[in-house]
């Protein structure tokens, strides 16, 4: 897939007919919710508690954590993306648990040059293990105003969302032999940091660090628990029941216009990556 300019993304998105979903507002006090682990003063909550940012200069990026740990929920926070020339930054937004087989689900945000679209990259690990690895292009410019970034994790699935609109499905397939991340509590990361060894263009576009310091900002966190049992309820996903085990025929279709217009890279499909074969929870409908 070709690399798209905004103008084109937005030519594009103009003539889809599928709707963008409202962001969530009314979010958790960021003191209540998080402690700002590194960074010094390049972490800040202000506002009363309903704004965080996170900056990165030359001498270090910053970072914070949730004070509570999850297990199974729907996790929902709007970004702001650091604006301008971006390259070689990334701004990570995920759960963890800790030790070396731990769990973790991702959003990483790589930074670009003006003008060029940012690259969403998605991961899942599972005991220790990660490698799939799905990256996509927005369909909108994250820098210009706030977007809701969202985690479904359940039993049977984890479902990553832009907007309400799911992005990404990743199912439970431990049937298969593949491990699920079911039974480690995790924590909320995000951090900002410098990565121009591998986050632009693999690393040929370098930080311009006299366009620090480089700032994301954060607003109108909220958790939901989850129960780890299925649900019963047949209302449509899309509509807000987010705890339904299944996508209904809207939201499958967001997801195949997401992956067929804006999916950058499917480690699914790299056959140089596994040439005996894509691995086994491949295969198979995804939805």
């Amino acid at each position: 897939m070709g690399k798209p300019s905004l103008a084109g993304l937005a030519l594009l998105v103009a003539t889809c007919t599928i709707l963008v979903g409202t962001a969530f507002g009314g979010g958790s006090s960021f003191n209540d919710e998080f402690e700002l682990t590194w960074g010094d003063q390049r972490a800040k909550i202000f506002s009363g508690g309903q704004l965080l940012s996170l900056s990165l200069d030359k001498v270090s990026g910053s970072g914070f954590r949730s004070k509570r740990e999850y297990l199974f929920g729907r996790i929902d926070m709007q970004l702001k993306l650091v604006a301008g020339n971006s390259a070689g930054t990334v701004t990570a937004y995920y759960l963890s648990s800790q030790g070396p087989t731990h769990d973790e689900i991702d959003f990483e945000f790589l930074g670009n040059l003006s003008g060029d679209p940012y690259i969403l990259h998605t991961n899942v690990f599972t005991q220790g293990k990660g490698n799939r690895e799905q990256q996509f292009y927005l369909w909108f410019d994250p820098t210009r105003n706030f977007h809701t970034y969202s985690i479904v994790w359940k039993a049977e699935h984890i479902i990553f969302l832009v907007d309400n609109i799911p992005i990404r499905v990743f199912k439970n397939a431990e049937s298969l032999g593949v491990p699920f991340p079911k039974s480690q509590p995790m924590r909320i990361y995000s951090s900002l940091w410098n990565a121009d060894d591998w986050a632009t263009r693999g690393g040929l576009v370098k930080t311009d660090w006299s366009k620090a310091p480089f700032t994301a900002y954060y607003r109108n966190f909220q958790a939901t628990h989850l129960s780890s049992s299925p649900s019963t309820s047949s209302s449509s996903f899309s509509n807000g029941d987010w705890q339904s085990s299944e996508l209904d025929p809207n939201g499958r279709r967001r997801l195949r216009w997401v992956q067929k217009y804006f999916m950058v890279y499917n480690y699914c499909a790299d056959s140089k990556r596994f040439p005996q074969g894509a691995p086994v929870e491949c295969k198979g409908s995804r939805f």
